[in-house]
């Protein structure tokens, strides 16, 4: 997968799931009457859709979204904005999966089947084949991005979350994609601070397969980021439907997955060093990024071949800041803020700036 997409399926990956963005904002699918379904208490319907055994399906999702992203153009390698028109997903229920994410003219289909993945991008009709030993097939069963666009597997892992920093009811019902739904709302307790303000899962009645994520921010009255099924059909899919063949013509490139020593090292040093700070609605995570890293971005060139300045690019779209914990740059969002000191250590949350201020101090 290139670079920028790879930049883009994690942004929407982590704005559905990360501590940074936990804001996914969606509104009725579907116009007309609410379907009237048995009542049901709100600890029961969280609790069937966390057991729920994941079904065979396939849908079609829609993105959409209103963060406030800063825009920094094609200045800095990699990034794009959240651009994602659409994704195709299918899985079998049991490990095989297939996803198509649309933007614009293009399209990215990444398809897993055992300890084969082929991505394809239409653009330059190209696809790379990755065969994964079974070493790495146990140790990044979840590795492959893309997976977590789809609004069921983001909602369980955000239930997790923050379901005992909440306050949750079940708000009447809800059509979505056709199928009948109820609607399940989460609010942060009055002692969390956080940007956000809401969150909505609408659930299908019958599997409990969340179809929808919605979350509103603090001070906004119109969705922040959408991500929704907008079509659905629970069915066995075909074996081949997660077997690929190349187009014809296309640049085929076959290799092993394996792990650089050195880019292993790093993740584990970045693992290592990162730190949680508080819990549900307003936690941080706070941690310093390796050396070696930084060296890289300071190295890292733009599209024209040159050389960018990231305190330059930094302060495009940042403010500086600082206190007892030092000094450094501080991006907000409507649904979250991070700040990277100038030694390399950093912030991120669903919150205000002040309790990333807060946690950097913390020891």
């Amino acid at each position: 997968m290139d670079p920028k997409r790879k930049a883009l399926t994690a942004a929407v990956v982590g704005t559905a799931l990360g501590v940074g963005g936990l804001a996914v904002v969606a509104m009725p699918a579907t116009a007309g009457d609410a379907p009237v379904l048995p009542q049901i208490s709100a600890e029961e319907l969280v609790q069937s859709t966390l057991n729920a055994k994941p079904p065979s399906f396939d849908g079609k999702v829609k993105v959409s979204n209103d963060l406030g992203l800063p825009q920094i153009g094609s200045t800095l390698p990699g990034v794009s904005a959240l651009s994602i028109d659409s994704a195709q997903v299918s899985t079998d229920g049991a490990g095989k999966s297939k996803v198509s994410l649309t933007e614009g003219s293009s399209q990215q289909t990444i398809v897993k089947n055992g300890e084969t993945v082929w991505e394809y991008n239409s653009k330059d009709n190209s696809a790379t084949k990755i065969t994964i030993p079974p070493e790495l097939a146990k140790e990044h069963k979840d590795a492959v991005e893309g997976q977590a666009v789809d609004p069921a597997t983001a909602a369980a892992e955000l239930l997790g979350k923050v379901r005992e920093s909440s306050t949750i009811a079940v708000d009447g019902t809800s059509a979505v994609a056709n199928r009948s739904a109820y609607e399940l709302v989460l609010t942060p307790k009055p002692t969390e601070r956080t940007l956000l303000r809401e969150i909505r899962v609408a659930v299908d009645s019958q599997t409990r397969l969340p179809l929808r994520l919605t979350v509103l921010a603090n001070g906004t009255a119109s969705p922040a980021f959408e991500v929704s099924f907008s079509e659905i059909n629970f069915a066995n899919q075909p074996a081949s439907n997660f077997e690929f063949t190349p187009p014809k013509g296309a640049k085929v490139t076959e290799k092993t997955a394996e792990v650089d020593p050195k880019s292993r090292e790093l993740a584990e040093q970045a693992k290592n060093d990162a730190k949680v700070v508080g819990d549900g609605w307003d936690t941080a995570i706070t941690g310093k990024i390796p050396a070696d890293a930084l060296a890289k971005a300071g190295s890292a060139k733009d599209g024209e071949g040159r050389q960018v300045d990231p305190k330059a690019l930094l302060s495009r779209f940042a403010k500086p800041v600082s206190g007892a914990w030092g000094s450094g740059w501080l991006v907000t969002t409507k649904v979250g803020s991070g700040v990277l000191t100038d030694d390399g250590r950093y912030a991120v949350g669903a919150v205000p700036e002040q309790v990333l201020f807060e946690a950097l101090a913390a020891k």
